[in-house]
């Protein structure tokens, strides 16, 4: 994992390096005092990490990750700060910025961040994958139907780490939670014949009940993780379910929108707005991580 520093404290930076030099966080790919050759450093570096601090002369950390993020989609930028106000630290994460670290530094912060990231990268390389995966055979299922795949059979960890997620978003307990590991099952089973299906004939598949149902049932308890995950954003944005699953399971600004709406604003009610596939397929690849 690719690792660029800025700050306009040089201490800072030192700190930094050595924490993540001593604990085998990444590598530290560049460093800068500056916002401006920041920007180009990004550039020509491209790395899978930028370390910002929030408050610097000239460009603030803010205005740099809004327009790093227009251009490198694929850096995940956390922000670096002593600021604790919650409402400029939800311009940052509206900014584009995926975590927080509070100055002082905090050794044990910065690796369970960094350790965080790590993790994010991981399961959005996997998602990629996967959905490439899930093409490749829809194509191939449309090209020859006829062809039976061998199923790749059960796999009881998988359905372990699906339940422990939707544990952790509250939502284990619900009527559809019990089809979304149905149908996980299933796309781990025979992912050949889940790709080729529409959503509906999933659901038909993995139930007795109408498939209207289960499509409701579904999205009554993902919509209730995501207001669920809201609100543990609002208690402490440095929540490890927040910051593991605002972003991966959930789009962040989906999140903020709904962590927006719960406090009062008039924002556009996105709860109507998720996409279940992929839901599901986002919760897949986290399962299938090894």
């Amino acid at each position: 994992m690719k690792i660029y520093l800025l700050d306009d404290d040089t201490n800072v930076i030192r700190i930094l390096k050595q924490i993540i030099q001593d604990r085998g966080l990444g590598e530290i790919c560049g460093a800068c005092t500056s916002a401006e050759d920041t920007l180009d450093d990004i550039q020509r570096i491209r790395p899978d990490v930028a370390i910002v601090d929030l408050l610097m002369p000239g460009i603030d950390g803010i205005s740099l990750v809004r327009t790093a993020r227009e251009h490198w989609k694929d850096t995940t930028f956390i922000m670096l700060s002593q600021v604790s106000s919650k409402d400029m630290i939800a311009e940052s994460y509206d900014s584009g910025v995926s975590f927080y670290i509070q100055k002082p530094i905090n050794s044990v912060e910065v690796e369970h961040v960094l350790r965080n990231v790590a993790q994010s990268l991981e399961y959005r390389d996997t998602y990629r994958k996967m959905k490439k995966l899930f093409s490749d055979m829809e194509q191939q299922v449309t090209a020859a139907p006829e062809t039976d795949a061998a199923p790749s059979g059960k796999d009881p960890a998988c359905r372990e780490r699906a339940s422990v997620i939707l544990r952790s978003l509250g939502i284990l307990g619900k009527s559809g939670s019990q089809d979304i590991l149905n149908i996980l099952d299933f796309m781990i089973e025979e992912p050949e014949t889940a790709a080729g299906m529409t959503l509906l004939e999933v659901f038909a598949h993995c139930s007795d009940d109408p498939a209207k149902s289960v499509a409701q049932r579904v999205r009554r308890a993902i919509t209730a993780g995501l207001t669920n995950l809201a609100h543990i954003g609002l208690s402490d944005y440095n929540n490890e379910v927040f910051l593991e699953y605002a972003g991966t399971l959930y789009p962040y600004e989906m999140v903020r929108r709904e962590m927006n709406r719960i406090q009062g604003s008039r924002v556009e009610d996105d709860r109507n707005n998720i996409r279940i596939r992929n839901f599901l397929n986002n919760l897949l690849s986290f399962v299938t991580v090894k």
